[in-house]
């Protein structure tokens, strides 16, 4: 069973934090998946207009085991903002599914919306895009990234729901 959580209550017991500690991003992204509330420690992926390192990282195991249980964990896209060239599909929508990831938040753009839209798993991005990502291998894993001005580590934990998403360098709940 999912953990309930409530972005605005944790800006509401956090908003005097450091933003180091606790970030909230920009209200420009939009839920194309039927996982509409997601959360977990954060997996980062750098690329422009190539999704080779996206790709790598939904295929592997996008969850770990605690002693509370399993939990997914999100995958997180510094694609630049780029509205050029989907970095998501239909079929690594499905892969990042099966692989147990709570959700994918790109900054950039996804495809294949009709696809997208009844995985169980979060997806969300600024836009959609037919234009597939050309392979040239290009990219980094597990650095920070800048995602609309927000900074965002590998470990830091990501809550999205319907009042917007937010990172904290710890587990909140």
């Amino acid at each position: 069973m999912k953990k309930r959580f409530s972005t605005c209550d944790f800006c509401d017991a956090h908003k005097s934090a450091d933003g180091q500690q606790f970030r909230v991003l920009p209200p420009l992204f939009r839920d194309f998946a039927a996982c509409k509330v997601f959360s977990g420690p954060v997996v980062t992926v750098k690329c422009f207009e190539d999704n080779t390192w996206v790709k790598a990282a939904v295929d592997s195991c996008g969850f770990i085991e605690t002693p509370n249980g399993r939990v997914g964990k999100v995958l997180v896209v510094d694609g630049a903002g780029s509205l050029h060239r989907a970095l998501l599909g239909g079929n690594l929508g499905v892969t990042a599914a099966k692989n147990g990831w709570a959700g994918v938040v790109i900054d950039g753009c996804v495809r294949d919306v009709q696809e997208l839209a009844v995985l169980e798993v979060g997806i969300r991005a600024l836009a959609s895009t037919p234009m597939p990502t050309e392979k040239k291998n290009q990219g980094l894993q597990d650095v920070a990234v800048q995602i609309q001005g927000v900074w965002v580590r590998p470990g830091d934990w990501l809550y999205a729901d319907a009042d917007g998403m937010l990172v904290s360098s710890m587990c909140l709940d």
